[in-house]
């Protein structure tokens, strides 16, 4: 090619870029829930996956000593475990919300 090239950039901004001024509600708080749920299938797993014993050991050494013995389950019924999934995405997705709206307030209010 001969002659100048030149490159123009697009002065349009994508609205899914990250910026440190905003904080999109829905997307934090998908966020959170998608992170909660994660958490629950993963306590799920470990549950499926090593003895009632480890599990104890495990869990009490994650609340810092407070026993999980007594109330550890190791067979929870279907119906109970995706009410635990919804609800932990629900709960998780409403904290993230939170958090958005509280930060992106607390943006405004300090204009």
């Amino acid at each position: 090619m001969t002659g100048k090239e030149t490159t123009t950039m697009s002065t349009e901004k994508n609205p899914r870029t990250f910026t440190t001024s905003h904080l999109n509600p829905r997307c934090l708080g998908f966020a959170f829930g998608a992170t909660g749920v994660m958490f629950y299938l993963g306590c799920m797993l470990t549950m499926a996956t090593v003895p009632q014993e480890s599990a104890v050991v495990f869990f009490n050494s994650l609340l810092h000593g407070i026993d999980v013995g007594p109330v550890l389950k190791t067979s929870v019924p279907f119906p109970q475990v995706a009410l635990g999934l919804v609800t932990t995405f629900i709960l998780g997705w409403f904290a993230g919300v939170l958090i958005a709206g509280i930060y992106n307030l607390s943006l405004r209010m300090g204009k």
